[in-house]
C-alpha cells in the first residue's frame, strides 16, 4: 500500500487539520504499510459536530428499523464481497494467520446481519403501553437511540471489534465517531468505504485514526458525545471513566482479563490439550478472554504438561499468509517487548519454563515469539495475576474442587472462565460458582453474536453482543398522559 490515508468525516475523505500522520507497520517484517492520517482534537471536534448534526437533524434516527436494517445488510454484503481482500489487510496490519483473519471478517459481516434483524424488531418493539394503577392515566414506554456515540477499539480483532460497536449503534439509530487503534487502523477505514457505498447518510459514521493521547483522549472528553464505548486495557478504561464522570456520560467498558481454565482429572487429555492451546495461542494470545491461567487436577498434571509441550513444539510459526501457519507475529515491537518482560519476570519469580519463551530460530525480522508454557506458577507471582496478552500460558496443580474454584476466583478480573470434566453435573456446578461474565464448559473461546459478552470486577462495565449490545445504544423513555375529562383538582378546588 505505502500510501497516505485520510480521515472520514461527514461522508467525505479529508486531510487532518494539522496535517499529521503516523506509520503503520507490517509486524511480520517491520515494513511500512501506510502513512496514516492522524486526527487531532480539532478533527475530533469536526467529526462530533458532523455526527451531532446527523443525529439531531438528519434522517437516520427517524428512519424505521427496517430501513436502517437494509443499509446494515448492504454493509454486511459489502464486507462479504471483499472478505479475502479485507482478511489479507488484517494479516498485514495485525499479523494474525489468514484463516483466523478470514474467520474474523466472516464474523464481522454476520454481526451486521444480526443487528439488521434486531433493527427490524424495533419497529414492533419500539413503543408499548403499560397498565397503570390509576385508570385516569395512560403510559407508553419507548426505546430511543442514545444519541452520538464515540467508540474506541483495540488492535487484536480490528474490523470485528469495530462491528461489535458500529453495528448495534447504527441499528439503534445512533450516529458514531469511531477511533481505531493506531496499531491497526486500516480495516476501519475500509469499513467507512463500505458504509458509504451502502448508502449510509453523511455524518452517521465518522472514522478517525489517530494516537490515543490525541484523538482518543479528545473523543473521551468531548461534551458532544452522549455515549462512549471502549475496549482495551484497564488503565485506559479507568481514565475514560474519570473523563466520563465529569459529564455523567453513558459508558460501556470491555477491559482486560486473566481467565482461568479448570481441568479435572477425568477430562480427556487430548481434548484438554487442544482447548488449552486454542484458549491461549489463538491470535498469538492477544485475546482479552484468553484462558491464560490453567488449573489442572493433580492426577492429570504431569501427563498433560508432557502432551502440551509436545504439541506446542509442533506449532508452525511464520507469516500469516504462509500455508499452515498457526502462530504469527505479535502486533508491534512494544507489545513484543512487554511479553518478553513478562516472561523474564515469570522466571525470576520461580515459575518453571516448560517450553518457549524466546524468538524462534530463523526469524531475524518481525515480532515473533515461541508459544510459551510455564508450570508450577506461584499464585502470588506477577504472571499468574496480571494479563500478559501474548502466547504465554501459566499452569499449576490443584487437589479438589473447592481449591480450584477459590484459586480461579482469586483475581481482580472476571471476564471469562472455563471448566472441563466428563462429569457434566460437576462442570455445571463449577460454572455457576465462577465469578466471570462468560463461562465455557468443555471448551474455551467460542464466541457467538447472539449471547452477551462482558465481565465482572475490573474486566468492565456493561455487555456487548446479542440484544444487550443493542440496549447499550438505547435510552428508555416513559410518556404518561392524563385521560380524564375531569379537572385534576389538586390545587384548584
Amino acid at each position: 500500500m505505502n500510501a497516505d490515508t485520510q480521515l472520514y468525516i461527514n461522508g467525505h475523505w479529508v486531510d487532518p487539520i494539522k496535517g499529521g500522520t503516523f506509520d503503520t507497520l507490517d509486524p511480520s517484517n517491520e515494513t511500512l504499510i501506510a502513512r496514516v492520517a492522524a486526527a487531532s482534537a480539532a478533527d475530533v471536534d469536526l467529526a462530533v459536530q458532523a455526527a451531532r448534526e446527523a443525529f439531531d437533524e438528519g434522517p437516520w434516527p427517524q428512519m424505521s428499523g427496517s430501513a436502517r436494517a437494509a443499509v446494515l445488510r448492504r454493509m454486511a454484503q459489502g464486507i462479504r464481497d471483499r472478505q479475502q481482500e479485507l482478511a489479507e489487510l488484517e494479516v498485514r496490519d495485525n499479523g494474525k494467520p489468514l484463516p483466523e483473519a478470514l474467520w474474523d471478517i466472516g464474523d464481522t459481516a454476520g454481526c451486521f446481519d444480526f443487528y439488521a434483524d434486531l433493527a427490524e424488531g424495533l419497529d414492533s418493539d419500539q413503543e408499548h403501553a403499560v397498565a397503570l394503577a390509576d385508570e385516569r392515566f395512560s403510559a407508553v414506554v419507548r426505546k430511543e437511540p442514545v444519541g452520538v456515540a464515540g467508540a474506541i477499539i483495540p488492535w487484536n480483532f480490528p474490523m470485528l471489534m469495530a462491528a461489535w460497536k458500529v453495528a448495534p449503534a447504527l441499528a439503534a439509530g445512533c450516529c458514531m465517531v469511531l477511533k481505531p487503534s493506531e496499531l491497526t487502523p486500516m480495516s476501519a477505514l475500509e469499513l467507512a468505504r463500505i458504509a458509504d457505498a451502502a448508502g449510509l447518510p453523511a455524518g452517521v459514521l465518522n472514522v478517525l485514526p489517530g494516537l490515543g493521547q490525541d484523538a482518543g483522549a479528545a473523543l473521551a472528553e468531548h461534551p458532544g458525545i452522549d455515549k462512549l464505548a471502549f475496549t482495551g486495557s484497564v488503565p485506559t478504561g479507568s481514565r475514560i471513566m474519570q473523563a466520563a464522570a465529569r459529564d455523567i456520560k453513558n459508558i460501556s467498558l470491555e477491559l482486560g482479563g486473566k481467565s482461568p481454565f479448570i481441568i479435572f482429572a477425568d477430562s480427556d487429555i487430548e481434548a484438554a490439550v487442544e482447548w488449552i492451546m486454542f484458549g491461549i495461542f489463538w491470535n498469538q494470545g492477544q485475546v482479552c478472554s484468553a484462558t491464560s491461567r490453567v488449573l489442572v487436577q493433580r492426577e492429570l498434571y504431569a501427563p498433560l504438561l508432557e502432551r502440551l509441550e509436545e504439541e506446542a513444539a509442533k506449532v508452525r510459526i511464520g507469516h500469516g499468509m504462509d500455508e499452515g501457519v498457526l502462530l504469527g507475529p505479535l502486533v508491534s515491537k512494544g507489545q513484543y517487548d512487554k511479553v518478553l518482560t513478562a516472561i523474564t519476570a515469570g522466571q525470576e519469580e520461580g515459575a518453571r519454563l516448560v517450553y518457549g519463551g524466546a524468538r524462534p530460530a530463523g526469524f531475524d525480522k518481525g515480532f515473533y515469539l515461541q508459544p510459551t508454557i510455564f508450570a508450577d506458577v506461584p499464585q502470588d507471582s506477577w504472571i499468574w495475576r496480571e494479563e500478559i496478552f501474548g502466547p504465554v500460558v501459566c499452569i499449576r496443580a490443584f487437589d479438589d474442587e473447592l481449591e480450584a474454584v477459590r484459586s480461579a476466583n482469586n483475581s481482580r478480573f472476571g471476564l471469562a472462565a472455563a471448566v472441563m470434566s466428563k462429569d457434566l453435573t460437576r462442570a455445571e456446578r463449577v460454572a455457576r460458582k465462577l465469578r466471570a461474565g462468560i463461562v465455557w464448559i468443555n471448551c474455551s473461546q467460542p464466541t457467538f453474536t447472539e449471547v452477551p459478552w462482558g465481565g465482572y470486577k475490573q474486566s468492565g462495565i456493561g455487555r456487548e453482543l446479542g440484544e444487550w449490545g443493542l440496549n447499550n445504544y438505547l435510552e428508555v423513555k416513559q410518556i404518561t398522559r392524563y385521560d380524564s375529562d375531569q379537572a385534576w383538582g389538586w390545587y384548584l378546588k
